[in-house]
């Protein structure tokens, strides 16, 4: 395990903990291919139900690219994007657990999450065009589908940052809290959601986030078909008789 990312594991829950806080949490080549590599690996164990990513410390969930180490020829991304993570289609729920500011890269990969957890503090943007650039890993495609368009295009044309309070008003952020309470709440909400079939939870995600690019009729032909595999898991039987009998049920993710 590289020391740029820290894995730890709370029940079904895989926390990913960006460990450069000497580097407000910069994306090296490195913490790229770490991250990239972890999240294969949650993808394809069945005993992870929800990934947690975080940033180590209080002051940065990530401030994007690590601009020294871009200076010596690096590029922190892998196939799968900025960070190993900006262009994944992640199948199972993603928090992030915005610990402090996520700016440039730091902020799409905050983008390509499922849910946001974000200190009091917290501040967020795209400043690229005061560089005479562009946010190229996603922020201009991901945010305007998270939040109103003016807002999106106020972001990106200003530069200007975001604070938590606001991105909570504008629905980019799911909780806002304390700085101590991030990692905690972003748990509880992960364990809550590991409370529900794992099976139904990834494929909730799935049919949400592909009628987003369809018209109605063929979203609920993803929806009919969803549903039909979903009503004949093991899963589902299991819900009902859990139901039945009063109990808490026993998922199998299948």
């Amino acid at each position: 395990m590289a020391d740029e990312l820290l894995r730890s594991r709370e029940g079904h829950v895989e926390v990913l903990t960006i460990n450069r806080p000497q580097a407000r949490n910069a994306i090296n080549l490195a913490t790229a291919q770490a991250l990239h590599a972890a999240l294969d690996e949650c993808e394809h164990d069945d005993d992870v139900w929800v990934v947690v990513l975080t940033g180590a410390e209080d002051k940065a969930f990530s401030a994007g690219m690590d601009l020294k180490a871009f200076a010596r020829g690096e590029f922190p991304a892998t196939d799968q994007g900025f960070g190993g993570l900006t262009k994944r289609r992640f199948p199972k729920p993603l928090i992030c657990a915005a610990n402090g500011s996520a700016f440039a890269g730091g902020f799409e990969m905050l983008l390509s999450c499922d849910l946001v957890v974000a200190a009091e503090h917290a501040v967020f943007g795209i400043p690229e065009a005061q560089r005479g650039l562009i946010a190229g890993a996603g922020g201009l495609i991901r945010l305007p589908q998270r939040i109103a368009r003016a807002v999106a295009l106020e972001m990106a044309l200003t530069a200007e940052p975001l604070s938590a309070s606001r991105a909570y008003d504008v629905g980019l952020v799911n909780r806002v809290v304390p700085s101590a309470q991030v990692l905690p709440t972003a748990l509880a909400l992960a364990q809550r959601i590991c409370a529900n079939a794992p099976l139904a939870v990834r494929t909730s995600k799935r049919v949400m986030l592909d009628a987003m690019d369809v018209n109605e009729e063929e979203g609920w032909e993803l929806n009919n078909a969803a549903f039909g595999t979903i009503a004949a898991s093991s899963d589902a039987l299991e819900g009902a008789i859990a139901f039945a009998e009063k109990r808490a049920p026993v998922w199998q993710g299948r």
